[in-house]
């Protein structure tokens, strides 16, 4: 991409005016960057981000508290924490996050209830991508704090997400939404979460090595036509019998709109965090767009799949995203600026889900903490 361009989108900075609870209504202008971004400065950043969500977020008893959307507590949110909480070294914080969520959202079916609200359990059904992200903390933090007792609880949830949301479609196997998304094929593109199969295949759970290998298959598909922005939701079908799975994206559940939007954006910052090359070739792939969107300083929260914009706000949360994107195609300047534009948008007006994206970017695109690559 032009080096104008790389410059523009790494020196944006947000000048926002809130207006209550609305959207903000946002100018990006320019200002002078550095050429480069030290490395041992971003791990700084990245250890900085954590720690701000941890603090924010963390209740002494290791409840995860969305406190922007009410008040209550989510099974991805749990996950979160403890992963953030592992790759930092925060013993007493994993800990805390680890007891919370077994005494409060483990099931019968040895996976996490959703959600958590006014002391109790309010949606039973389980999320695969919170039980996929425990699973793949307790490995990282048996590494980290050099705890073989996590390995149990480990396998124990790894066992019962194969049993419960992930199916065979066409002979491969395909991590759904949960295990209510069995009979319709229903997936959510973000929960194909490959640093954390990465993380559960190297610790000897082979099963989840063919897991990755059908989750990138898929996601090429989804992310295969311009503007190369995948679905938040879509539908896992067998092609023929013969071609294996098949995908087609379709509105969330309950809804009427498909559209890259809050959920996919995850799905863009795992890809360029994929120890397989082929995942961050598909985060690339997002770069053009997105960066077109930059220096029009136009990057929304949300897009239709043709790249027209179905919101006209931006949000943290989708300038990670972008900052991904910049950074799998070899932009590290240009996600450099954007991170620190996501950063300082959620300082402005701080929210669960822009805090949690700001840390696990930083420390998955800038250091080595929540990998095994």
């Amino acid at each position: 991409m032009p080096a104008a361009r790389s410059t523009v989108a790494a020196a944006m900075v947000v000048i926002a005016a809130w207006s209550g609870t609305g959207p903000p209504t946002t100018v990006l202008a320019e200002r002078d960057a550095p050429e480069t971004v030290a490395s041992a400065e971003a791990a700084t950043e990245a250890a900085a981000a954590a720690r701000t969500f941890l603090d924010r977020y963390v209740e002494p008893d290791g409840r995860v508290v969305r406190h922007d959307q009410g008040g209550d507590t989510v099974s991805e949110g749990q996950a979160y924490g403890m992963l953030i909480a592992a790759a930092v070294g925060d013993a007493a914080a994993f800990d805390a996050m680890r007891r919370w969520t077994f005494e409060h959202l483990m099931t019968e079916r040895g996976l996490l209830a959703f959600r958590w609200s006014d002391g109790e359990i309010a949606d039973r059904m389980p999320a695969a991508d919170a039980d996929l992200l425990v699973a793949a903390a307790l490995v990282l933090a048996g590494d980290r704090f050099g705890d073989r007792s996590m390995a149990v609880d480990r396998a124990r949830i790894a066992d019962a997400i194969v049993a419960n949301e992930v199916v065979d479609v066409g002979g491969q196997p395909v991590l759904v939404a949960g295990p209510w998304a069995h009979a319709d094929g229903i997936v959510n593109p973000s929960y194909f979460v490959l640093p954390a199969m990465s993380l559960l295949a190297d610790a000897g759970d082979y099963r989840w090595a063919a897991i990755a290998a059908t989750s990138r298959r898929l996601t090429a598909d989804l992310m295969a036509a311009p503007p190369h922005l995948p679905p938040d939701w879509a539908t896992v079908s067998v092609d023929d019998g013969s071609a294996g799975p098949s995908i087609q994206p379709r509105p969330a559940p309950g809804g009427d709109l498909t559209v890259y939007g809050f959920e996919a954006v995850r799905l863009i910052v795992q890809l360029a965090a994929d120890c397989d090359p082929a995942g961050r070739e598909l985060a690339a792939r997002a770069w053009p767009f997105l960066a077109a969107e930059v220096a029009d300083g136009t990057v929304n929260a949300t897009y239709h799949l043709d790249g027209t914009p179905a919101s006209d706000y931006p949000y943290p949360a989708a300038l990670v995203a972008a900052a991904a994107a910049a950074h799998a195609a070899g932009d590290a300047e240009a996600a450099a600026g954007l991170l620190d534009v996501a950063t300082e948008l959620d300082d402005a007006r701080p929210t669960y889900y822009g805090a949690v994206w700001i840390a696990l970017a930083r420390l998955w695109l800038d250091t080595d903490l929540l990998t095994t690559c």
